[in-house]
């Protein structure tokens, strides 16, 4: 079967209760789910390649907007950290009817999220894939001595100041123009910034946006009920297979961090570098990526 990327009008927007959130979703195909998480500043249409080709693989492939992005509700708790993303996952594998032969795909802040709900609740995911933040301690002990990485991640630390909320929102947006344009040199990404600023452009969901960062490096709100599972995502692998994917001209976390991911790495986990790719891989190179994971869930 194909792996070509192609927009599918069989796409279908809906939603779901799942733990503490009324979940909007895109779906598309029937079969065992495969629930593909996005990160920052994103949104689930940036699956929009992917998911027709694992609908005809034989998947039930499902979208979310994540915690706090619109529509999907903001988090009543108002907690942002990854440990909750992570529960939340696992609250739609339960939701959506999710069995043991569901996988489970992430991008960004869906990376840690993925893990996390692999590492969480092992039974309900047989494979893991995610993309663009490596897996394991690598990332956090990039910040100990990778100068390059911090001046790299320059706006996870602006992010926790609250003048931070008034800067990404003016000029509709243009923030976000300016870190897509950095991430990924070179890529043509309007088809997908008006799908991101939806999401984010009300204040109330930019903020939770925003909380992911300020629960990970400040004082954002924590559920200490998480901290275990927090923690362990911090230092652990999972134990399913796994693929990770890093696009080799990435400008959000340089290629030499997912190196030092991957040699850590158990051997369950197989990195894979995609050439002509930054940080958007699955939208910059659709094709190798699709041809990637299908591979991957087929063997």
């Amino acid at each position: 079967m194909a792996t070509t990327p192609r927009n599918d009008e069989r796409i279908e927007h809906a939603s779901v209760r799942a733990g503490e959130l009324d979940v909007t979703y895109l779906s598309c195909g029937s079969g065992p789910l495969a629930l593909c998480m996005h990160g920052f500043p994103d949104s689930p249409h940036t699956w929009r390649h992917l998911m027709p080709v694992l609908a005809e693989r034989g998947y039930r492939a499902v979208a979310p907007f994540q915690r706090g992005y619109a529509p999907t509700s903001v988090a009543p708790s108002g907690v942002y950290q990854t440990a909750a993303l992570a529960r939340d996952a696992n609250a739609l594998h339960e939701a959506l009817g999710g069995d043991e032969h569901a996988v489970i795909i992430g991008h960004d802040w869906g990376a840690p999220t993925v893990c996390g709900a692999a590492i969480d609740e092992p039974q309900r995911w047989n494979k893991v894939v995610s993309m663009s933040v490596p897996p394991g301690p690598a990332l956090g002990i990039s910040f100990l001595g990778n100068l390059a990485q911090i001046q790299r991640s320059w706006y996870m630390f602006f992010f926790q100041h609250a003048l931070s909320n008034h800067v990404v929102a003016a000029n509709d947006l243009a923030f976000i123009d300016m870190l897509w344009a950095q991430w990924s040199p070179g890529y043509d990404a309007s088809k997908d910034l008006p799908h991101v600023k939806d999401a984010l452009r009300n204040p109330e969901h930019l903020q939770a946006a925003l909380g992911y960062y300020r629960a990970t490096l400040g004082d954002g709100k924590r559920d200490p009920g998480l901290g275990e599972l927090q923690q362990r995502m911090g230092s652990e692998f999972p134990t399913q297979p796994m693929l990770y994917l890093h696009g080799e001209n990435c400008g959000c976390i340089g290629v030499e961090v997912a190196r030092a991911a991957q040699a850590t790495a158990p051997g369950n986990v197989r990195f894979e570098y995609v050439a002509n790719a930054g940080h958007f891989v699955q939208v910059e190179q659709p094709t190798r990526v699709n041809q990637l994971i299908v591979e991957f869930l087929a063997g």
